[in-house]
């Protein structure tokens, strides 16, 4: 099994470490990773899946609106947040909250935050 690591020397980075936010739970395989992702309820991204993953972030979001977990008027996270919590990219969280403003869920205010419409 692959570890979920950055291999940059001066700054080590574990998705799982930025999920949990506790140093001591160190980087662990996929499977627990994924398996503490399901957990919380995050939904498993493929990134080698026919599915694209801002997308997949973008539903996930767009049913806990749907669902009434996120109401008119609350912040969602930011793009690293989101990127941390759902172990992508920045630039695909930035992607996934573009795409939920133009489904017309969300609107963002500059230097603010993204709101639930």
């Amino acid at each position: 099994m692959a570890l979920v690591y950055n291999n940059y020397p001066t700054q080590p980075y574990c998705a799982l470490y930025m999920f949990i936010g506790h140093s001591r739970y160190p980087c662990r395989s996929e499977a627990v990773y994924h398996d503490l992702m399901a957990k919380e309820g995050f939904p498993h991204i493929d990134p080698k899946g026919p599915e694209l993953v801002y997308k997949v972030v973008a539903d996930h979001i767009a049913s806990r609106i749907e669902a009434g977990e996120l109401r008119s008027g609350d912040r969602i996270p930011g793009e690293v947040q989101l990127a941390a919590d759902y172990g992508i990219a920045r630039m695909t969280a930035g992607r996934a909250v573009r795409e939920l403003r133009e489904r017309g869920l969300v609107h963002t205010v500059r230097g603010k935050g993204t709101y639930v419409v």
